[in-house]
């Protein structure tokens, strides 16, 4: 199924830089086909798919989404405008959960308008991203609070990496990120790519609800994992109780995601009765999607923006190096008013765009060595790869090195499958074990010396010190003698 994107005429001042410019704009909307339905899901450890419906979605992701996507090889960034000014009442009059003010509700709700600089963040940072959730929410006819969770999923932040590797606004585990077909490897983690993660989480939540029947149900599912819930259904069926999300037993943190959910929504419902303020949110996109072919260095790519590197990274979580890989396809996220701006200091570059090419290891090899071999920095090679000292690099693993005038852009080989594979150099560890050991044996050595000396000096010591004066015993017995008498 598949839906159109209404557009507004561009602005007055637009089609001026048009004529200016003698351009034609050309933009390519692709769009998301619904996620399919069909197949049974389960998984112990949480989040997981079947391998041949993620394939669907996966390909339906990547023939890219609602997002502008613009080829800016050969098209030029234009500006598009939504018929809706308020992205906030757009979400409310989607709303579709009964209002539940349980306990643990009223308590989430107190918690965060009691923090309103904590709220204040999350809220300023889902700007950038909320526009695209509430329109494939929409799209897909979800209940529009689904729009909120990555609210309580990671605070809206897109580089969030929790201490169970869970990664990214939706936080998705690296195997649930492969079953949804997200690339992970050195160069990118597509888990933080704002576009391609929202897809899969949707997917995702819509499996769920086709699984258990119920929004709560696969929101706790989607926390807890399917595996989990369907077991804690089948314990209250066989001792005859109900099976909703309030009778089921299940840890703490799932206990109580569902109420953060509803308690950000009350929030986002009528903010001024907590003493909140939401920021203003304009109901249009606030990125495009940009694509080249071209390989180009992370912080080249900000300057072209007229981007800070921090702005540019917070808008591109996924790249994970210093170098965007034009092979790969890359799916670059600009806001609006710096996307031309992009696409004219690219065209107009005379230098090279990027610093930086990869090379895949046939042999075992040191860093050292390896750095000799191709006349580069050893230390830039460890830094950028993030390589420790004392470890080795494994045949097949792919590393980045510096690019020089006869290295070519990065091959859609490395580009899609590359990955770095160390282990310990046992020749550095040996030796580093005998120098430990020889320096060991060196202070037992100096110890017993010192020792030897000490015994010796006090020996010396003694030998040296007079007797000491003892009276006399006939004396003592004569001054006795006398005392008697």
């Amino acid at each position: 199924m598949l839906s159109t994107l209404s557009l507004q005429a561009p602005p007055t001042g637009f089609l001026r830089r048009l004529i200016r410019m003698g351009g034609v704009v050309s933009i390519a909307l692709t769009l998301t086909a619904c996620a399919s339905m069909g197949g049974d899901w389960s998984s112990e450890s949480g989040q997981g798919a079947r391998s041949s419906d993620t394939a669907k979605s996966s390909k339906s992701r990547k023939s890219a989404s609602r997002a502008p996507r613009v080829n800016i090889d050969k098209d030029s960034v234009g500006s598009l405008s939504a018929p809706y000014n308020n992205l906030w009442d757009r979400i409310r009059d989607g709303f579709e959960f009964d209002g539940i003010d349980s306990p643990l509700v009223i308590k989430h709700v107190r918690y965060y308008s009691e923090r309103p600089d904590y709220v204040d963040r999350m809220m300023s940072r889902s700007s950038r991203y909320l526009f695209y959730i509430v329109e494939e929410v929409e799209r897909r006819k979800m209940p529009m609070e689904l729009a909120l969770l990555p609210f309580i999923e990671s605070a809206f932040n897109p580089e969030a990496f929790s201490s169970a590797k869970a990664s990214g606004m939706w936080q998705f585990m690296p195997a649930t990120g492969k079953h949804f077909q997200l690339s992970q490897n050195i160069f990118r983690d597509e888990r933080r790519d704002v576009i391609q993660s929202t897809d899969a989480a949707l997917d995702y939540l819509q499996r769920l609800y086709k699984m258990f029947g119920d929004w709560e149900l696969a929101l706790a599912a989607y926390n807890w994992g399917e595996g989990n819930v369907s077991k804690a259904i089948k314990r209250n069926q066989a001792k005859n109780l109900p099976t909703d999300y309030q009778s089921l037993k299940m840890p703490d943190e799932t206990r109580n995601y569902v109420p953060k959910l509803l308690a950000i929504k009350k929030i986002v419902d009528d903010p001024k009765s907590y003493g909140l303020n939401l920021p203003v949110l304009e109901n249009h996109p606030y990125f495009v999607v940009v694509t080249t072919s071209k390989d180009v260095d992370v912080d080249l790519a900000a300057e072209f923006a007229r981007m800070t590197v921090p702005e540019f990274k917070a808008m591109n979580p996924s790249f994970n190096k210093p170098v965007i890989l034009g092979a790969s396809e890359p799916q670059i996220l600009l806001p609006f008013g710096r996307a031309e701006s992009f696409q004219e200091n690219l065209n107009a570059y005379k230098g090279p765009l990027s610093t930086w090419t990869a090379v895949r290891l046939g042999a075992r090899e040191t860093v050292d060595n390896l750095a000799k071999r191709l006349s580069v920095d050893a230390n830039q090679i460890r830094e950028v790869n993030g390589i420790p000292k004392g470890m080795r690099i494994k045949p097949g693993s792919t590393v980045i090195i510096p690019k020089s005038a006869k290295n070519s852009d990065v091959p859609l080989h490395l580009a899609n499958n590359a990955s770095l594979m160390l282990e310990k150099d046992i020749k550095k560890t040996v030796a580093a074990k005998k120098s430990t050991s020889k320096k060991s044996t060196a202070k037992k050595s100096s110890a017993s010396d010192s020792k030897k000396q000490t015994v010796a000096k006090a020996s010396s010591q003694k030998s040296n010190q007079k007797p000491s004066k003892k009276p006399n015993s006939d004396k003592k017995l004569a001054e006795n003698s006398k005392k008697a008498n």
